[in-house]
């Protein structure tokens, strides 16, 4: 299919719905699919943050920011996959917890506040990944227009990018607790660890940057074109002063740089089973 039909075909199917609820992250795919959404129900739509320790303080805040930007309104809800001893034992079915949780509060909200469907951002790329969530989502019969309307994550940006939406060229930003070790436990302490490590990177300059938590060793992943600059004596000193005083014993730099999913090397994962 050509981009503008499978646009046609997106913007037809979301005319379609009485009402609808969006889980929105702040990610590309699901700022743009709420972003259309918006545009075609209007006020009969409704953005739907999961706030909790696994989302990075700043992720919240740019969500916030371009919900406002584009008039979307916005409804935030303190989820608590913490409490969840399935989730923070942290095994391949995590993220299968954390969505089941969002979606199970999501569908409370979309009762009590008289909103017909829910939606999410999956596009038509993470069908070829491990994802979970996926499962969780067909259990609550969560919506996927963008992969129903057969929209790559390319192409999505793409379209995002001509509707002047600032979030076209975001990265990737997965929660905090993909970056935590399958078997080790995950807890609001490491997941704070984590995003104050990470902040700390941006703060060197690195932008597109992952900090994988394996308890007291950090391994910190840079996208390929800025390892160069990593990789220099100063450079290396700059980052264990930044990142060592945070609680990591050992600090190294991944030789294969910034990738997303590189904690699923390890899988199967069927070992792994009782948290560290």
């Amino acid at each position: 299919m050509e981009l503008r039909e499978k646009l046609e075909e997106l913007r037809g199917a979301l005319g379609t719905l009485d009402s609808l609820m969006v889980a929105y992250s702040g990610g590309t795919d699901s700022a743009y699919l709420a972003y259309e959404a918006h545009r075609a129900l209007g006020e009969r739509m409704l953005a739907v943050i999961a706030d909790s320790p696994s989302l990075p303080r700043g992720e919240l805040a740019a969500a916030l920011e371009f919900a406002t930007e584009h008039g979307i309104p916005v409804h935030i809800l303190q989820t608590r996959e913490l409490d969840d001893p399935n989730y923070t034992r942290n095994d391949s079915n995590r993220c299968f917890h954390c969505k089941d949780e969002l979606f199970t509060q999501m569908e409370a909200a979309r009762v009590k506040l008289g909103f017909m469907r829910i939606a999410y951002g999956r596009n038509l790329d993470d069908d070829g990944d491990l994802r979970p969530g996926q499962r969780a989502a067909a259990m609550h019969h969560a919506l996927a227009p963008l992969a129903e309307a057969k929209l790559t994550k390319l192409e999505i940006r793409r379209l995002a990018r001509e509707a002047g939406l600032k979030v076209a060229d975001k990265p990737a930003s997965a929660c905090l607790a993909s970056r935590i070790e399958y078997g080790r436990r995950v807890t609001a302490e490491n997941l704070s660890q984590v995003e104050r490590a990470e902040d700390a990177m941006h703060a060197l300059g690195f932008l597109h940057v992952r900090v994988r938590h394996h308890g007291e060793l950090a391994r910190v992943e840079i996208a390929r074109e800025d390892l160069p600059r990593a990789l220099t004596l100063p450079m290396l000193d700059r980052i264990t002063e930044a990142l060592r005083p945070l609680g990591f014993v050992y600090v190294t730099l991944d030789t294969e740089g910034y990738r997303t999913g590189s904690m699923n090397d390890v899988l199967p994962v069927s070992a792994i089973g009782s948290a560290r």
